[in-house]
């Protein structure tokens, strides 16, 4: 049975019998092997024999770049894909072929349509991270989010978003851990109101935050899919609780349709012209769970 190693001890332990700087060309090695495989993956045998390492070498760093996220295992083909860590860091390094680029259009029509603030987020761990906030014509304007500010997924509306379409057992496993946060800083949310609220966002195809972070403030939101069915992101549209009866909400709805679809066709051409997964409930049974070694 192989040892549970922390990536920055396998580098450490390389270090001291003075291979480090091997060690880490080995793992980037790797992590090029495994990303000119990304669409399809790539089995161990064939890391193996385009890498020239042993076959427990081989494993033993792959598991280290599983560890930070940088690689990641389907669960039933056993081949290795580039990991939700690498888009996050390409996401916050480059503007380029980034979620916020391709979104920034998509920002400027919804607060120009609506008159209220747009967000763009995404995920971190088990937070979501603003990115940025486009802010509309209305005179009075919500506080929620600034550019930086992360919540706990669930917490928010495109928070919610992008939890909801996760499966259940990583939803489960995500609410565990942030219980303790949650009772800490959200006093409007519990385990069991953010489990409805997933529900419930599975059911209408939008998310909604009623005031639950700061008062009076309401947010609706919608996730926005990679080609494959993985999570990329999420839009939403904060304002006034005035300004969130039901048939706005509709409205509204259907400009962050409008714009979710954009950006995933946007995503589409970027990753070679793959078919859009489409928001629904049944998603959940499609998305990636996180992969295990």
């Amino acid at each position: 049975m192989e040892r549970n190693v922390e990536p920055s001890s396998v580098l450490a332990e390389s270090a001291t019998s003075g291979t480090g700087a091997q060690a880490v060309e080995r793992a980037l090695q790797l992590l090029s092997i495994v990303g000119r495989r990304a669409e399809k993956g790539v089995a161990l045998g064939d890391v193996v024999a385009e890498s020239g390492l042993n076959k427990p070498t081989a494993r033993r760093l792959l598991m280290a770049l599983m560890r930070s996220r940088l690689v990641e295992q389907d669960e039933m083909t056993r081949r290795y894909y580039l990991g939700g860590e690498l888009y996050v860091l390409g996401m916050l390094a480059s503007r380029r072929h980034g979620l916020l680029e391709m979104a920034g259009e998509s920002l400027k029509r919804l607060s120009a349509a609506s008159g209220d603030t747009s967000f763009v987020s995404m995920r971190r761990d088990d937070y979501a991270v603003c990115l940025h906030r486009e802010e509309g014509t209305f005179p009075v304007r919500t506080h929620a989010l600034l550019a930086g500010d992360q919540n706990p997924l669930g917490v928010g509306a495109g928070s919610l978003a992008m939890l909801a379409v996760l499966p259940d057992p990583e939803v489960a496993a995500i609410i565990g851990r942030l219980e303790g946060v949650v009772a800490a800083r959200y006093p409007g949310y519990s385990p069991e109101i953010i489990r409805q609220d997933v529900v419930r966002t599975r059911e209408q195809g939008y998310a909604l935050n009623p005031g639950r972070v700061i008062a009076n403030s309401w947010g609706i939101g919608m996730a926005i899919l990679l080609p494959d069915g993985r999570l990329a992101g999420a839009l939403s549209i904060a304002a006034i609780d005035s300004r969130m009866s039901e048939m706005r909400q509709k409205e509204l709805m259907a400009l962050l349709r409008q714009e979710v679809e954009r950006i995933q066709s946007k995503l589409r051409a970027l990753f070679g012209g793959e078919k859009a997964a489409v928001l629904t409930p049944q998603l959940t049974a499609r998305a990636r769970a996180p992969e295990r070694v």
